[in-house]
């Protein structure tokens, strides 16, 4: 006999089989994570997840009233940021909110910067000269892995203390994701000491194949990312949502967006380049809360679902695999 582990939708599970290979006939059925969910196996499953919570009070408000229609029904919050306060108060004020952390370790804007939580003798590495964050990572960016654990948790600490329950974690501009082994094994290893599902999805295991491995019975994957990308016009902007969300596959994709208004605020935050900027934002805030957009959801029959109903299902298959290993 052996052990073999299987990367399923949802997670990884563990079978022991016997040594001769196993034919197509033989193979079980592993429930999907739609399934894990309570939807059929072909449910089209979509979270609508707000960024950059807490970067500026204009995002703040937006996002807040994007919530509030339950068209956005997922967000997530940066502690290192300046208006992180006030969002961690909605946060101790509306508990039921799908609210995560968005981890963020650059801080790429020109005019608008912000600093670690750690403090700074702790975290040098991830600093510029002037005590920012880095505004951007290079080639020539040395960044100590051991001391991104040192600032994940600090940024997680500080909305603990705040008074936040995040349901889930991710990583601002995905660098945590997408730069290099090493920092997304801090990442991983700190979502599970705090036992918070990662945004994970399947589709980016074909370039960053590290992301795919080393996955525990309890992790859990989600199928893709949607997200609209500089090259998209303005003038095309409802297009790319619509047609992203009409052609959805089966399984759970997450939507990300980045509401803010078009206000003074915002045109300061971001005038040295309008990518992710004020009228960016009100262009996406403008769409979800459409009804155009709530009639799509409901002509095409797609579901909404949350991030804290995955933290459910990743703590039902903790709890599975644990009772296995006794």
């Amino acid at each position: 006999m052996r052990i073999l582990w299987m990367i399923v939708a949802g997670g990884v599970m563990a079978a022991t089989t016997p040594v001769a290979p196993r034919t197509p006939s033989d193979a079980v059925a592993v429930p999907t994570l739609q399934e894990r969910l309570g939807h059929p196996r072909d449910a089209r499953l979509l979270i609508v997840h707000a960024d950059d919570l807490g970067v500026t009070h204009s995002v703040n408000a937006a996002t807040i009233r994007a919530l509030e229609t339950g068209l956005v029904n997922s967000a997530s919050l940066m502690p290192a940021t300046p208006w992180f306060p006030e969002i961690a108060a909605y946060g101790r004020e509306h508990p039921d909110a799908d609210l995560g952390l968005h981890l963020a370790l650059p801080s790429e804007r020109t005019f608008y910067r912000w600093g670690p939580v750690a403090s700074r003798e702790r975290v040098p590495t991830l600093l510029d000269a002037a005590g920012y964050l880095h505004q951007n990572w290079t080639d020539a960016t040395s960044i100590a892995p051991s001391e991104v654990e040192i600032e994940l948790r600090a940024q997680i600490e500080r909305a603990l203390a705040l008074g936040v329950k995040p349901t889930h974690l991710d990583s601002h501009q995905n660098r945590l994701y997408q730069t290099s082994q090493p920092l997304f094994e801090v990442f991983r290893r700190v979502a599970r000491a705090y036992g918070l599902p990662m945004l994970l999805p399947r589709e980016w295991f074909a370039t960053w194949s590290y992301l795919g491995e080393g996955l525990a019975p309890d992790d859990v994957v989600i199928e893709r990312v949607l997200t609209i990308t500089p090259d998209v016009p303005a003038e095309g902007w409802a297009a790319f949502y619509r047609d992203g969300v009409d052609s959805l596959p089966p399984g759970v994709t997450e939507l990300v967006i980045h509401p803010a208004f078009d206000d003074e605020e915002m045109r300061a935050f971001s005038r040295e380049q309008a990518t992710w900027g004020a009228a960016w934002r009100q262009r996406d805030f403008d769409y979800f809360m459409s009804a155009a957009f709530r009639q799509q959801l409901r002509q095409k029959g797609i579901t909404l679902v949350t991030w804290r109903e995955i933290a459910g299902v990743q703590q039902r298959l903790k709890k599975a695999a644990e009772s296995r290993s006794r």
